[in-house]
């Protein structure tokens, strides 16, 4: 029987260490359709095996981090060969960045719920843009170890590098976490705005990233709008929706983008999606962590009021705070 259960949860190990890998390959895929190349180096405005490795060891832990050097180490293979001095040291920086922010975040208290404001700030600076200098670093030095980068060219490299990744954490783990609460439909949801919603987020942001007028701010009232209606779970699927309409445009220099350099284009991809990603994120942490504390002030008074109507039989539970409101509004 010990031997059975021992087989069984080494099987499930196994199994979500192949799963993690299949996904950060996957999803790494689909990063390298918009991939530009700087100074001889291969890099993407938005690079989400990084949200994916990091959500992965918040959902699973740290006992699936070879899923993530396996995937790594597939997509290095298939961009630059598997014969690659660099490699090595590309795949150790891929694995190690996100088990530092994953360690980092259990560290401080960090909540999956993403309900506190210090939850959605630690996430940002601690997760992301802390986390993530370590795989830029060390990409970026073995690319200039090996000669394949000049460098001369090391910080703009480094930069885009360490942008990618991560805005890959800020955009894509907030949707992943926001999935583990996700249930069947009620006929209560709010779909017609929910719907409303979605339409115009789209809508918006291809006018806001293919017009020549320089509209993208026009992306800010849908996310606020996203958060103080549905919090993260509207919020970070918005982020996501905007930030791949910005890349493909970027990619394209169609719109605002057009007529910059590469190297202009990522810093304005960067600043853009980590300003949505900001936006996304902060206002709906905040937003519910208000909404808890006014739910447990709720259930603290109608507990009191419960005390009250115990200890004085015979009295309305919804007397006590009426009159004390009146005592205290008559001073």
């Amino acid at each position: 029987m010990i031997r059975s259960e021992g087989t069984r949860g080494t099987a499930v190990t196994a199994l979500s260490i192949l799963a993690v890998a299949a996904a950060y390959y996957g999803v790494a895929q689909l990063g390298l359709l918009r991939q530009v190349t700087i100074h001889g180096a291969r890099v993407t405005p938005l690079w989400p095996p990084t949200g994916i490795a990091l959500s992965s060891l918040l959902y699973l832990g740290l006992r699936i981090w070879p899923g993530i050097a396996l995937g790594s180490f597939l997509v290095v293979a298939t961009v630059t060969g598997p014969i690659n001095l660099a490699a090595p040291g590309i795949v150790v920086g891929n694995t190690i960045a996100p088990i530092c922010a994953y360690l980092i975040l259990r560290r401080v208290g960090f909540r999956m719920e993403l309900d506190r404001l210090r939850d959605g700030v630690v996430l940002v600076f601690l997760g992301a843009m802390a986390g993530m200098l370590i795989s830029a670093s060390m990409g970026t030095t073995m690319l200039a170890v090996t000669g394949r980068l000049p460098f001369g060219d090391f910080w703009p490299v480094w930069a885009a590098w360490w942008a990618g990744d991560a805005m890959g954490v800020l955009i894509v783990t907030p949707v992943l976490l926001v999935m583990r609460r996700a249930r069947l439909p009620r006929r209560t949801d709010r779909w017609a705005e929910a719907t409303a919603l979605a339409v115009v987020c789209v809508v918006l942001g291809l006018v806001a990233t293919t017009s020549s007028l320089s509209m993208l701010y026009l992306t800010f009232p849908v996310l606020i709008w996203a958060a103080l209606r549905f919090q993260l779970a509207g919020s970070a699927p918005c982020a996501l929706v905007l930030s791949v309409l910005a890349i493909v445009a970027g990619s394209e220099k169609v719109g605002p983008f057009s007529g910059h350099t590469i190297l202009e284009i990522m810093l304005n991809l960067a600043i853009l999606n980590g300003s949505m990603a900001l936006t996304a994120l902060l206002l709906a942490s905040i937003v519910s962590e208000d909404m808890n504390i006014r739910r447990r002030i709720e259930q603290a008074c109608e507990e009191l009021a419960e005390v009250v109507d115990h200890l004085a039989p015979g009295r309305s539970a919804t007397a006590w705070p009426s009159r004390y409101r009146h005592k205290r509004d008559g001073h």
